[in-house]
């Protein structure tokens, strides 16, 4: 999925390692139980419903700058805050979640655009597609159309409720948030030194064991006699 978006997922893993460490269970436990309820009920159909994430990651990186990416990787990297059920807990309520979400946008309001204001469309888009009238089938052609209603249950995250119910009545469309941008020019010369600097580290690396490596086996007694055999055969 590309350097910067691999980096990214490692990151999130770390994370997501610290929040398990810290509860005692690994985040996204409700989906896991969602699709244990959904096997019990006959002929229910499970649908991940969320955008791939690949399309999110590449999108939320080609919308950070270069220092954002930066101060972002640096406090994934430290995060080290312990986290206790009564934080848990307190997420629960409403106005603290809204206002964990408006400190999120007030510091990366790209990352929040892409990560949750476009999710929140696309989640919303799949629940309308998935919430469509069902059509019974026909005996004949000449027979009328015959509709039921669809049951629908969605699981989606507290924090997208709210744009899920400001997208409920709009007219969706999800091609633009399903593209990824082409890289930037300063993604595109990161990525080009990057990559010098590790073949050239490699390339110093090998030149410098290989260097080590003559000069020893040259320092040899053996390889001296034969050497010195060498130059002792006539012409």
């Amino acid at each position: 999925n590309g350097v910067m978006s691999g980096l990214m997922q490692m990151l999130l893993l770390k994370v997501s390692a610290h929040i398990t460490e810290q509860l005692g269970m690994a985040p996204g436990g409700e989906f896991r139980e969602a699709f244990k309820e959904a096997s019990k009920v006959p002929f229910c159909k499970f649908h991940l419903g969320d955008r791939p994430i690949p399309v999110t990651f590449k999108r939320a990186i080609a919308a950070l700058s270069f220092w954002q990416k930066v101060k972002l990787a640096w406090g994934l990297c430290f995060l080290s805050d312990p986290i206790s059920k009564d934080d848990v807990e307190k997420c629960k309520q409403k106005d603290l979640l809204e206002q964990m979400m408006a400190e999120m946008i007030g510091e990366f309001p790209d990352l929040h655009r892409t990560i949750v204001s476009e999710r929140d469309i696309y989640l919303t888009y799949m629940l309308k597609q998935a919430a469509k009238q069902i059509e019974l089938p026909r005996a004949s052609e000449n027979e009328p159309r015959k509709h039921i209603p669809a049951v629908v249950v969605g699981v989606v995250g507290m924090g997208h409720v709210p744009g899920i119910e400001k997208n409920w009545n709009s007219d969706l469309k999800i091609q633009e948030i399903m593209s990824v941008p082409p890289p930037s020019t300063s993604s595109k010369i990161f990525k080009f030194v990057l990559k010098a600097t590790v073949f050239g580290l490699l390339g110093y690396g090998c030149y410098r064991i290989g260097h080590r490596t003559v000069q020893f086996v040259l320092s040899m007694p053996a390889t001296q006699s034969y050497l010195q055999r060498l130059t002792e055969v006539p012409q």
